[in-house]
C-alpha cells in the first residue's frame, strides 16, 4: 500500500464534514459571520429542514468584490491579524469565527451564492460556488444599503452519503430554531427572525444592551415564567465575570435542555456547567430535576482556548476550578438572597388545578431519595431537633390573653400602661396563621391573599438549614475504622483522590496513599454511620474525573442531614397551636431557601386575592 495525496476537492469535503455536520451547523457559521461583520439585523429563511434552501441576510459591513473571492478560499479570514513580529496568536480570539473554513466548507458540499454590498459602496456583487467549483464575481442587485445575503441550496448534494444520516425535516428545523435562539440569547442588541417553510416561527426585536434587555430577550425565548422567577447573577473573581440569570429551584424541568452557557458571547456546551449546577442546586432539587439557567462568562481571551474543535462549540479554560467555583458561588449567593421566595408557577399550577375539569401535570415531580418524601406522615416528634424553632415544642393549646391598648386588664395597677401594639401579622410576607387543615397544612392570611403551608416540608427545610450552619462552624465529626480499609483504584484515580486529601479531611474522610493504585481509609464521617467506605471513595474518584470536585461525599453528608431533618421535624398529622404556626411562618421568612423542601418541592403556595376572585367570577 503506497501513500498518495488526496485530490483538493476530496480534502475540502473531508474538512467540510467537521465544520458542517448538519443544516444547523451551516446556519451557525453564517450567523456568526454576520455578527462578526457588525450586523444589527439578521434574517434566516429555511426550506426543507435546511437541506433544500437556507438564506441568511444581514446588515453588516458587507464584502467588496476582491473580498468575495477570498471569502470562499480555505483559511482566508479577516479576523486574525499578525502582531508586530508577524505571528498569529490563536489564544487571543476576539471574534466568533477565525478559522476561515465556513464558506469554503459549505461551498464544497452545496450550491452557495453570496450577494453583498460593502458599506460605503454604491455597487453590489455576487459570487456562486457549486460543489467546490467557483464562478466569477458579477454585478448584482441588493435590497439594503450594505450587508450580505448568503444562500445555500441542495446542502450535501455533493456528498450524498451524508444525506442518509440526516434526521427528518422537522427535527432539522427544530435544531435550527434552537441554534438561532442560542445566538439571540448572547446578542440581545441584535434583532433576529426565523422563517421555516414560509412560516415565521421566531421574531425577536433588538433589546437594549444590559441586564434589562437581556432578561427581556431570555423571557421571549425561555418563556415569561422564567423572567418572573429568575435571579440576577453578577459576580467576578480574579478577572473572570459571571452574569446572567438562574431560575428559582421550584422552577425546574426533567432534563437539562434549558441550561445555557456563553463564554465571551459564544454559545458553548461544556460539562463543567452541569457539574457546577449540580453542586449549586444540590440542596434544593432531586437528582432527576434540573434548574433553568442562562449564564454568561466574560474573561480575558488568553484564559480560554476556543480552538479545540472546528465547530467551536467546546472551550477549554486555563483554570477550570476558578470558573466552576465562580459559578457555584454566584448561584448559591443568588439563591440565598431569594430567601423564602418560591416560583410563581406554584400558584399558577394550584389555580389551574382548582378550575373544574382541569388536572394539569405538576410542575415538580420529586424522585425517590434516601431521605424519603417530605409528605411522610408517621406522626410524633423527633428528638432535640424539634426545638429548632421557638414555640414548636409547646404541647399546651391553652388560650393566652392578648391585651389591647387602652383596655384595663386584671392584675394591672393603676396608671399602668398597656403593652405597645404588636405589628399586624397580615403585613408579614407569609401573613398571619388563621387555621390548620387536616393537621397538615397551615392556612395564613396576607394583606392581599392567602398562603397555604405544608408544615412538615417547611420545618424540614428549617431544621436542615440549621444543621448545615452547625456543620459550617466546626469540623465534621469523624469515626475511626477498627480495621482501616484498602480501596483499589486505577493509579490515575488514586492520585486524584490523594491530591484532595485535605479537602476530604475537612468533610470527615481521612485517607492516605497505600502504594500505587490504592488508597487507605482510616476514618469516615460520623454522620454516615456504618458506610461502604470503598464505594464512597470510588464515587469520589468518579466525581473528580468528571467534575474535578468531590461531590459524592458532600452529597452523602447532605443526604444524611436531610434524612435527620426529615425525621426530626414537625410531622404531618400533628396539631399546632396558633403561636406555633406563626412561629413557623416567621422562621420561614428569616431562613434562606425555605421556599422549597430538600427535594425541590414547594413548602408553600401563595394565592393572590385577585386570582381567587377570578375563580368565583367576581372579576
Amino acid at each position: 500500500m503506497r501513500i498518495h495525496r488526496l485530490p483538493p476537492e476530496t480534502v475540502n469535503r473531508i474538512a467540510a464534514g467537521e465544520v458542517v455536520e448538519r443544516p444547523a451547523s451551516a446556519i451557525k457559521e453564517l450567523v456568526e459571520n454576520a455578527l462578526d461583520a457588525g450586523a444589527r439585523q439578521i434574517e434566516v429563511q429555511v426550506e426543507g429542514g435546511g437541506l433544500t434552501r437556507i438564506l441568511v441576510a444581514d446588515d453588516g459591513f458587507g464584502l467588496s468584490p476582491d473580498e468575495l473571492l477570498l471569502a470562499v478560499e480555505r483559511h482566508a479570514t479577516s479576523k486574525l491579524l499578525p502582531d508586530d513580529a508577524g505571528d498569529y496568536d490563536l489564544l487571543r480570539i476576539a471574534t466568533l469565527g477565525f478559522r476561515g473554513e465556513a464558506l469554503p466548507s459549505i461551498g464544497s458540499v452545496a450550491r452557495l451564492s453570496i450577494t453583498s454590498r460593502a458599506k460605503g459602496s454604491a455597487d453590489a456583487h455576487a459570487l456562486r460556488v457549486d460543489g467546490g467549483a467557483m464562478g466569477q464575481v458579477s454585478p448584482a442587485a441588493f435590497p439594503g444599503p450594505h450587508g450580505a445575503r448568503v444562500e445555500v441550496r441542495d446542502l450535501f448534494y455533493a456528498t450524498p452519503a451524508r444525506l442518509k444520516f440526516m434526521k427528518s425535516e422537522r427535527a432539522e428545523a427544530m435544531a435550527i430554531a434552537e441554534e438561532i435562539k442560542r445566538q439571540a440569547m448572547a446578542h440581545e442588541a441584535v434583532s433576529f427572525s426565523l422563517e421555516i417553510d414560509g412560516r415565521k416561527v421566531l421574531r425577536l426585536p433588538a433589546e437594549p444592551a444590559g441586564d434589562v434587555g437581556r432578561l427581556a430577550r431570555l423571557s421571549a425565548i425561555m418563556g415569561r415564567e422564567f423572567s418572573e422567577n429568575a435571579l440576577l447573577i453578577d459576580h467576578d473573581r480574579e478577572g473572570v465575570r459571571l452574569s446572567g440569570y438562574a431560575g428559582l429551584p421550584t422552577l425546574n424541568r426533567g432534563n437539562s435542555a434549558h441550561q445555557y452557557l456563553f463564554v465571551n458571547d459564544r454559545p458553548v456546551r461544556d460539562r463543567l456547567l452541569q457539574g457546577a449546577l449540580r453542586g449549586a442546586y444540590a440542596d434544593f432539587l432531586a437528582r432527576d430535576r434540573h434548574p433553568l439557567t442562562a449564564l454568561f462568562l466574560e474573561l480575558d481571551t488568553a484564559l480560554v482556548d476556543v480552538n479545540v474543535h472546528p465547530a467551536k462549540a467546546e472551550v477549554r479554560f486555563r483554570d477550570p476550578a476558578l470558573v466552576r467555583g465562580l459559578i457555584v458561588g454566584g448561584l448559591r449567593h443568588a439563591l440565598a438572597g431569594a430567601g423564602h421566595r418560591a416560583s410563581t408557577t406554584v400558584a399558577a399550577d394550584a389555580l389551574q388545578g382548582l378550575r373544574p375539569g382541569m388536572t394539569p401535570a405538576p410542575a415538580y415531580r420529586p424522585g425517590p431519595s434516601a431521605a424519603g418524601f417530605s409528605s411522610w406522615s408517621g406522626g410524633g416528634w423527633g428528638p432535640a431537633l424539634a426545638q429548632a424553632i421557638p414555640g414548636l415544642s409547646e404541647t399546651s393549646a391553652r388560650h393566652e390573653p392578648v391585651f389591647e391598648p387602652g383596655v384595663y386588664a386584671p392584675g394591672m395597677g393603676e396608671g399602668a400602661q398597656a403593652p405597645a401594639p404588636a405589628p399586624d401579622l397580615v403585613d408579614y410576607p407569609l401573613g398571619a396563621a388563621r387555621a390548620q387543615v387536616h393537621e397538615t397544612y397551615i392556612v395564613a392570611q396576607t394583606r392581599d391573599g392567602v398562603v397555604i403551608v405544608d408544615q412538615h416540608a417547611a420545618h424540614e427545610r428549617l431544621v436542615y438549614e440549621k444543621m448545615k450552619a452547625e456543620m459550617a462552624v466546626g469540623a465534621v465529626a469523624r469515626q475511626a475504622l477498627l480495621i482501616p480499609e484498602v480501596v483499589e483504584l486505577d493509579p490515575a484515580e488514586a492520585e486524584r483522590v490523594v491530591a484532595r486529601a485535605d479537602e476530604l479531611a475537612a468533610l470527615g474522610l481521612i485517607i492516605e496513599p497505600f502504594g500505587a493504585g490504592a488508597v487507605l481509609v482510616r476514618e469516615t464521617p460520623a454522620l454516615l454511620g456504618e458506610t461502604d467506605a470503598a464505594g464512597l471513595v470510588r464515587d469520589i474518584a468518579d466525581d473528580l474525573a468528571e467534575n474535578d470536585q468531590a461531590l459524592a461525599l458532600k452529597e452523602r453528608l447532605a443526604e444524611v442531614c436531610s434524612t435527620m431533618a426529615c425525621h426530626g421535624s414537625v410531622r404531618a398529622g400533628r396539631r399546632l397551636t396558633g403561636p406555633e404556626m406563626n412561629a413557623l411562618l416567621r422562621q420561614m421568612e428569616a431562613t434562606p431557601h425555605s421556599g422549597q423542601c430538600n427535594h425541590g418541592r414547594p413548602t408553600y403556595v401563595e394565592l393572590k386575592l385577585a386570582d381567587i376572585e377570578r375563580l368565583f367570577g367576581r372579576r
